[in-house]
């Protein structure tokens, strides 16, 4: 082949899994495809892609990734239905649409081959990334190799069966924004206090990878964890105690459980 992987999508997600996937191959082994033909040329300059049309790309990719937001799959893939089912022998299909099944993706496609069903978070462009993986009828153990391999600079790579993906999706796919919503916070509180906005992030930023970081190489417990840092009488149980009396706990929880049940909605 041609490209060892293709792109159809540059958007937000599709960008950092490109960039991710450059990594992993030789200069110009990736193909971009977008309506917006300056975004694709854009990234294809900075990961030393090459932009080409969705039916070349089909016909001379490995592993096609589409990264199309689910309310536009249908429309993005009904004129390239001829061109996926001649490499229906061939062709890896790796789909990351929200709420999409493998069984959609094959009825929105006429696609007949191998497909992959993913949930990728936006930091897999900084190689610390989560993607969810569940593999449809036909993907073998060489072909998931392949498919790890390109993603291998990504972060952690995680299979799960295909009907908790849109659970753990809600978590590990939104969690970011949830995240960076909390660290914003931590360091309004610290600027507010007297410290400087650009400290302030840095160490509300570093807290956080410390505290993660924490519990995953120790194993240990978050509310464990949280005990240790809390003395009698201490400071720090005393804005937990505030957490809990603004109900933060609850807000996180019902975060997750409302992005799962958007997703739910984006299926109908």
């Amino acid at each position: 082949m041609k490209y060892d992987a293709g792109f159809l999508g540059c958007g937000n997600m599709g960008g950092a899994l490109a960039r991710a996937a450059a990594h992993a191959v030789a200069p110009g082994r990736i193909a971009l495809c977008d309506t917006d033909t300056k975004k694709a040329e854009a990234l294809a300059l900075e990961i030393g892609g090459t932009v080409t049309d969705a039916a070349d790309m089909i016909r001379d990719t490995a592993v096609l990734f589409l990264a199309v937001k689910p309310q536009g799959m249908k429309a993005a893939l009904e004129p390239l239905r001829a061109a996926l089912a001649a490499r229906a022998d061939s062709l890896l299909l790796v789909t990351m649409a929200a709420g999409l099944t493998v069984a959609d993706i094959r009825e929105l496609s006429g696609f007949d081959g191998k497909i992959i069903r993913i949930m990728p978070n936006t930091p897999v462009g900084v190689g610390a990334g989560t993607i969810l993986y569940a593999l449809g009828e036909g993907v073998g153990e060489e072909d998931e190799k392949i498919f790890l391999s390109l993603l291998s600079h990504a972060g952690l790579a995680d299979r799960i069966p295909e009907e908790k993906i849109d659970a753990a999706g809600a978590l590990s796919g939104c969690g970011p924004a949830f995240v960076y919503l909390f660290c914003e916070a931590l360091a309004d509180g610290a600027v507010a206090c007297g410290v400087p906005r650009d400290k302030a992030m840095r160490y509300a930023a570093n807290t956080v990878l410390g505290a993660a970081k924490t519990i995953l190489d120790t194993g240990r417990h978050p509310g464990e964890l949280k005990d240790a840092v809390c003395s009698p009488g201490g400071t720090t149980i005393e804005g937990v105690r505030l957490l809990e009396e603004r109900a933060f706990r609850a807000a996180a929880t019902d975060a997750v459980i409302a992005a799962y049940e958007k997703t739910a909605k984006l299926k109908k």
